[in-house]
């Protein structure tokens, strides 16, 4: 069809009832839409098709996986101007499609389907996880799920991550550097805990090994590390090796639930609670709080959701449940809390660092976009796409304030009330040595 572009616009506009606020060129070649904004490229009606039969979110990004849309100008700015279309108009799809139930409507709807071509779609690209089955958060199906994100491969990681290797939100300041962030943030937890000489600390989903490694180092603690992923623990290994701690540092390939060589001095547990999931939360809780000696800490490093004024309305994200993090499910901080004070801990202090991992996601951004050749080569066209859009989108989550991330410190409290935590709980700021 001639000017496909300006038809799609002028359809979609009135499916949705708004203005779309970024530009569309079509397989034709035409374009339509805001002058001066990003450019979603649609390079085939099979774009058109998955964005039909899956509105919203996991269409958009099955287009984008498979390399049948793309985006031309500031990624961050063309997700930031669609927001309000794929994430705040109700999770329900027949909210962002309205002819379903609308007949002065079904006319353009048809229309659509007409230009889309023939169905059905085609297949979701290989990436994309296969729905499960069972119940969630077993053994065994929280060990497939994190395969599925983590043995894409370390050379892989490396290139986004940086030589600091730690996959969670680090701790800005004005002019500090990834990697000096990132060391800024395991100081910090290191701090928050209390470490001394000879303390046992546990490290749960100690990912490439690099709290274990500074928490021995520099603050002499004996580490016992944690994953699901064998390649990680690799690599961990590796690392310790290389930095002459093997008689302080363990790695093992365990679940958490299996860990009974407690008591530990402190618990670290950064950006894996996410996994855990709500019907297990309580139990993570109380394993945690198991495994320390009287007077020991937690610190909690985690994502976190606003709160729905209706909960049983949560909804696992699509994208990142088919494509990032399979059976991954954010809480609202103050269930966290509130949950690790019904397992018995105290919560003593709670710090909110969302706009940290905005700039954490956009250097990890920058990375994979630095090395993007050597980043297909090492997965796939279709794995490099997802966490390019993975990252992005997550960002701008995180600069719109939909998620935050929290650092929980939890005391397990003698009976005699002394939480050893100081009078001025932030006096962990600043290191004593300076």
């Amino acid at each position: 069809m001639a000017d496909a572009a300006s038809r799609l616009t002028t359809l979609a506009e009135d499916l949705l009832g708004v203005a779309l606020p970024v530009r569309i060129r079509a397989w034709d070649g035409s374009e339509a839409g805001p002058p001066d904004s990003p450019v979603f490229v649609l390079r085939s009606r099979r774009a058109l098709r998955r964005l039909l039969w899956k509105p919203g979110e996991l269409g958009l990004a099955r287009a984008w996986v498979a390399g049948e849309l793309e985006v031309e100008g500031d990624l961050y700015e063309a997700l930031d101007r669609i927001a309000t279309l794929i994430w705040e108009r109700g999770a329900d799809a027949k909210d962002r499609v309205p002819f379903v139930r609308d007949p002065a409507l079904r006319a353009a709807g048809r229309e659509l389907v007409k230009i889309a071509g023939p169905w059905p779609p085609p297949p979701p690209p290989a990436e994309e996880v296969r729905r499960r089955t069972g119940p969630l958060h077993t053994k065994r199906r929280d060990k497939e799920a994190i395969s599925h994100h983590y043995d894409v491969g370390n050379d892989f990681y490396a290139l986004v991550l940086g030589p600091s290797m730690v996959y969670s939100c680090a701790y800005w300041t004005e002019g500090s550097t990834l990697e000096e962030a990132q060391r800024d943030k395991l100081d910090l937890i290191c701090r928050k805990l209390a470490l001394k000489e000879g303390d046992r600390l546990l490290d749960v989903g100690c990912g490439w090994g690099s709290m274990a490694i500074h928490a021995a180092r520099e603050y002499g603690a004996r580490v016992v590390g944690v994953t699901l992923s064998a390649e990680q623990a690799a690599f961990a290994r590796k690392r310790i090796a290389d930095e002459g701690l093997t008689d302080r540092i363990e790695i093992r390939v365990q679940d958490y639930r299996d860990v009974s060589d407690g008591p530990y001095d402190a618990i670290s547990s950064i950006g894996m609670a996410e996994h855990v999931g709500a019907v297990r939360y309580r139990d993570y809780a109380d394993d945690l709080y198991a495994l320390l000696k009287p007077g020991g800490r937690l610190l909690n490093h985690q994502i976190s959701r606003r709160p729905e004024p209706d909960e049983t309305a949560y909804r696992i994200d699509e994208f990142i449940d088919r494509y990032v993090f399979p059976d991954g499910e954010l809480a609202p901080v103050g269930r966290t809390t509130a949950t690790l004070e019904d397992a018995g801990f105290e919560v003593r202090d709670v710090e909110a660092i969302r706009e940290h991992y905005a700039l954490t996601l956009r250097q990890w951004v920058a990375n994979l976009e630095t090395h993007w050749a050597e980043a297909k080569r090492l997965t796939s066209p279709g794995r490099a796409r997802v966490w390019r859009l993975y990252m992005a989108a997550s960002a701008v989550s995180f600069e719109r304030n939909r998620i935050g991330v929290n650092q929980v410190l939890a005391v397990k409290t003698p009976e005699d009330g002394h939480s050893g935590v100081p009078l001025r709980p932030r006096v962990w700021s600043e290191r004593a040595d300076g």
